[in-house]
């Protein structure tokens, strides 16, 4: 899974990247700031399952502030748009190539209209963020229409006189864009394309282009600079404006400014939440002491969050629908090492139990026999689905407790694996 944080220069994408991954990337008030793409580790949270039995885990990788389970996800910052980008100018083509792979956009806008279109500062509220969230979807579709034009006549005269199924043709030529034969076959039903591709209108290849990236690339927005004098009226006018979209209000140099705080020890912040604890007053200075209780009071309490853990959860578990699975069993949740429940995988809505053991190990899956519910204690069949709040293992032959290989998991399962020895 890949995450993609796109948006025209100078929004706050590198300081929304940086705040989700500390990683240390180049952040500035100027256009071009990112040129390369940034590639780094983001985490969403979870409710640990520690806590239900008791425990505390030990996670090998991302990590866990009062049983708040915090999972890896992989993020890209890549380099901000223009007008045009779709055609080249700026670093467009750059751009859009570096978001072949990413199941889900980041849009991050700047909500307080401070940034014009060419992503140069303006006075705050002299500006009208609704332009940049139409200025993406036209790049997106206009790079998608591209594509997909490549070469069409040639394409459209071949099914016809082959008779190829337009459907597999198309997943075929834009499978670099994880269309899938069923994302085409939707948009294809919906926009009516009955008629031979030959006859296909450029108005119809751009709404089928629009179809498919909507399908392939879903958007949250993340209504950066929130904390800005003005920019809430900006924000419920954007909200009203485009009921479609899921937008959240951020302040991503506010959620950079708590987990630098918090790495150093300086408060105890658990990212996503409403509020932090200041542990070392004596070593903040008078003007952080300032900072912290401005976005206490102007961010926190107003928001209930700085909006940036918020987003990411929100594509990884509502938008792309993973689900969080914890390897374990009933009577040891610790690994060789005694490690307690030190791995949470995501894996997609509807995987079975099999799946999970392929994920965990292809020699598990190649070997897999059987798993339980663990709560309830009862047997499940081979296409049954797990769900949040279910806790299933596979477990080892000798105890005789079937489980189905075909079993499906739900979110925040337990899962031990049995397989052949």
């Amino acid at each position: 899974m890949l995450i993609g944080i796109v948006g025209k220069a100078n929004v706050g994408k590198s300081t929304f990247f940086k705040s989700s991954t500390l990683a240390e990337v180049e952040t500035g008030n100027r256009p071009f700031v990112t040129i390369k793409p940034n590639h780094g580790t983001g985490y969403v949270k979870v409710d640990c399952v520690d806590k239900e039995f008791n425990k505390q885990c030990n996670p090998r990788f991302g990590f866990c502030i009062d049983h708040k389970r915090f999972v890896p996800v992989d993020l890209l910052d890549v380099a901000g748009l223009v007008p045009g980008a779709h055609e080249g100018k700026g670093l467009g083509s750059q751009f859009l190539d570096d978001l072949n792979e990413a199941d889900a956009l980041v849009h991050v806008i700047d909500i307080s209209g401070s940034t014009d279109e060419e992503g140069k500062p303006v006075p705050a509220l002299s500006y009208n963020p609704e332009n940049d969230i139409k200025f993406l979807e036209t790049e997106l579709d206009y790079w998608y229409l591209r594509i997909l034009k490549k070469g069409w006549e040639k394409f459209s005269r071949t099914i016809k006189q082959e008779n190829q199924d337009i459907k597999k043709a198309l997943t075929k030529q834009l499978s670099g864009l994880r269309v899938t034969e069923t994302i085409v076959q939707k948009s294809i039903k919906e926009l009516n394309l009955i008629h031979q591709p030959t006859e296909w209108s450029e108005e119809d290849l751009l709404n089928l282009a629009t179809s498919l990236r909507k399908a392939t690339k879903p958007i949250v927005i993340a209504a950066n600079k929130i904390d800005v004098p003005g920019a809430k009226l900006n924000f419920e006018k954007i909200k009203s404006k485009f009921p479609d979209y899921k937008i959240v209000p951020c302040s991503a140099e506010s959620e950079l400014a708590l987990r630098e705080a918090s790495k150093h020890n300086l408060i105890k912040y658990i990212p996503g939440e409403n509020t932090f604890e200041i542990l070392q007053k004596e070593k903040l200075s008078e003007k952080q002491l300032q900072a912290l209780d401005f976005i206490k009071t102007n961010v926190l309490k107003e928001y209930n969050s700085t909006g940036v853990q918020e987003v990411l959860d929100f594509i990884v578990f509502n938008i792309l629908e993973y689900i969080a699975i914890f390897p374990g069993g009933v009577n040891k949740l610790t690994d060789k090492d005694g490690n307690t429940l030190p791995d949470c995988f995501l894996l997609p809505k509807n995987s079975t139990a099999l799946n999970f053991a392929y994920k965990v190990h292809k020699d598990l899956g190649d070997k897999f026999i059987r798993a339980i519910d663990v709560k309830k204690k009862l047997q499940v069949g081979r296409d049954h689905q797990l769900k949040q709040d279910k806790f299933i293992r596979a477990i080892d032959v000798k105890k005789k407790l079937q489980v189905g290989r075909d079993h499906q998991l739900k979110h925040r399962n337990v899962i031990e694996i049995v397989a052949d020895r």
